[in-house]
């Protein structure tokens, strides 16, 4: 059971083309008549009540298929209902019209009404209008209702998105954190000295991280700001086992990336290319921009990259949904065993050129 309390209020277009529509209905009436040679005050009069009775039909009419959700049935049971409606309203409408003219305009002209033939004529002309009303309604009605969808799906989209992009930076922030914190509990008993400066580096890669964790995208100068901490920490703890450089292109510094992503790149070279050789290794990171108007980002280390089938690694996994999420398939990355070098593993990120123009200033 419906009610008519629950239908929303008409917007004030509605009004406006309801307005509008039988406005001019009555005036093409009226000219009608006149260009018929009948013009009296008395047949202005009987089309001015006509034109009203039709808006306050009509508008009635609009109630009943919002408070009975007509406007969601199928096309054929929909059609059924405004048969039956539509015929219903177009005898009502003649009896309050005739019923008006008759006994509060009582015209002695053209106006006077003719008997039932006159009154069935009219009452088709009614429905035939009341079907044109419809059909600009509830076009546009369903108009309305699909680009509103579009917009929600739109929406929804975005909230997925983000709801996604956040359970991801969620899964890499600890992980970064354990690794620290077990980095500096093995300093702690044999140089609290170098223990101490790690957990320094460690503060600061942590204050870093989460004022970053409500970024879609940083700059890569950011980026490299917690690369070159994280490098610090585990050249303390790998000593003369590990060597870095870094060679990046200053025009690549504002360039916008995924927080965490070269981090993680690093992190990985070092976990598990140079830290379980015993002689350890080197790690090349060198970022500029191509012909292709991408920032390329390289990052080659010592070892070699064999991923196991059934642990893809979740680090990477997650950073190629953040990359999938925010870029589509602009941006790419891979990671592979050099083929011309043995014992060299490269990781390449390739993501479109999006600058903050803050970044440029900063």
């Amino acid at each position: 059971m419906f009610s008519y309390a629950a239908v929303p209020p008409p917007s004030r277009l509605y009004w406006w083309c309801q307005l509008l529509g039988w406005s001019l209905y009555f005036l093409i009436s009226a000219a009608a008549f006149a260009f018929m040679g009948v013009r009296s005050s008395e047949m202005l009069t009987i089309n001015l009540v006509i034109a009203a009775t039709m808006l306050a039909i009509t508008h009635w009419l609009r109630y009943h298929i919002r408070a009975n959700r007509w406007e969601h049935l199928p096309p054929l049971p929909l059609l059924g209902r405004l048969l039956v409606m539509h015929a219903v309203l177009a005898v009502i409408s003649q009896v309050i019209i005739w019923a008006i003219i008759i006994l509060l305009i009582q015209p002695t002209g053209n106006g006077k009404p003719q008997g039932w033939p006159q009154f069935v004529g009219y009452a088709i002309n009614v429905n035939i209008l009341l079907w044109l009303w419809a059909g600009f309604y509830l076009g546009w009605h369903y108009l309305s209702s699909y680009k509103q969808a579009e917009v929600d799906k739109w929406k929804l989209s975005a909230a997925v998105q983000e709801a996604e992009m956040r359970t991801l930076k969620a899964q890499i922030n600890p992980h970064f954190m354990f690794n620290g914190l077990n980095n500096i509990r093995a300093l702690v008993m044999e140089d609290p000295a170098r223990a101490r400066d790690m957990i320094t580096h460690l503060s600061d890669l942590l204050r870093y991280s989460i004022q970053l964790n409500s970024a879609e995208r940083v700059p890569l100068s950011r980026e490299l700001e917690i690369v070159r901490h994280y490098l610090e920490l585990e050249a303390m703890q790998l000593e003369e086992r590990l060597h870095y450089s870094l060679d990046v292109d200053p025009a690549a510094l504002p360039v916008l990336i995924p927080p965490m992503t070269l981090q993680l790149l690093v992190e990985n070279a070092i976990k598990h290319g140079i830290a379980p050789r015993p002689e350890g290794g080197s790690i090349q990171l060198t970022a500029q921009l191509d012909a292709a108007a991408q920032l390329h980002i390289v990052v080659r280390n010592t070892g070699r990259y064999q991923p196991k089938p059934d642990h893809a690694g979740l680090g990477l996994r997650n950073a190629r949904e953040r990359l999938t999420l925010l870029f589509g398939s602009a941006a790419t990355l891979h990671i592979g065993n050099n083929e011309a070098t043995t014992d060299t593993v490269v990781a390449q990120l390739r993501v479109p050129v999006q600058v903050n123009a803050a970044a440029l200033t900063a």
